[in-house]
């Protein structure tokens, strides 16, 4: 009902308010964006028609349609998701990723006070989001908010992880009871975890939150 959604939409704000506050204090810019297509115009207006643009391995990105978007206004697109390239090629566009003028990113979890982390299985997302690439753009819903480190760290394990191994298909133990049960090498994929206390020195470094609920 009406009523209770203003309520809801109320403490989101809040939330989100505050967050912005203390990603600034950390250096970040930041940028509050309510709708889908607010932040892909804000994407398509910040990002030159001729950059060369990485991708996260992200859902959020394919959510908003972004990817799609600056592929057909003739950017150079660094998609290490396209089903068309062999293993090698993949492997080529993650490195490729570190220097490109855009990487475009989401994140597993942030914490109220303005940290950013994330869990990875290769690792390429992570090293891009902290050196390498000219600027970093990262999206970041309202779903992704947590208490502290432990409540993120347990957010990308119990819900981000699990998700996406259940996505790909992966032979993991959360795949199948869809929390994270701890498990080891050779099946887990929570092998790099990153924590951005500030902005990484050498990189421009923009926050967009939103309070959509994106991704996993």
């Amino acid at each position: 009902m009406a009523e209770f959604n203003e309520v809801k939409n109320w403490h989101r704000s809040q939330l989100i308010e505050g967050l912005s506050r203390n990603l600034q204090k950390r250096e970040f810019r930041v940028q509050i964006i309510n709708t889908t297509n607010e932040i892909n115009n804000y994407l398509l207006k910040t990002i030159p028609a001729q950059a060369k643009v990485g991708l996260g391995g992200s859902i959020t990105l394919r959510e908003l349609g972004i990817d799609i978007l600056l592929k057909e206004r003739g950017n150079s697109v660094l998609d290490h998701w396209d089903k068309s390239l062999s293993p090698e090629q993949t492997m080529n566009i993650r490195k490729e990723q570190l220097t490109s003028d855009y990487f475009l990113t989401s994140a597993n979890a942030v914490t109220i006070d303005g940290r950013i982390i994330n869990i990875d299985g290769i690792g390429n997302r992570a090293a891009a989001m902290i050196f390498g690439p000219s600027h970093v753009i990262s999206i970041i819903s309202a779903n992704k908010i947590a208490k502290d480190t432990d409540d993120a760290i347990a957010r990308a394990k119990n819900f981000a992880a699990a998700m996406n191994a259940r996505r790909g298909n992966m032979d993991t133990p959360c795949a199948g009871t869809g929390q994270c049960m701890d498990c080891r090498p050779p099946k887990t994929i929570c092998r790099v975890t990153t924590i951005i206390d500030y902005k990484p020195m050498l990189t421009d470094f923009t926050v967009i939150l939103t309070p959509l609920e994106l991704g996993f």
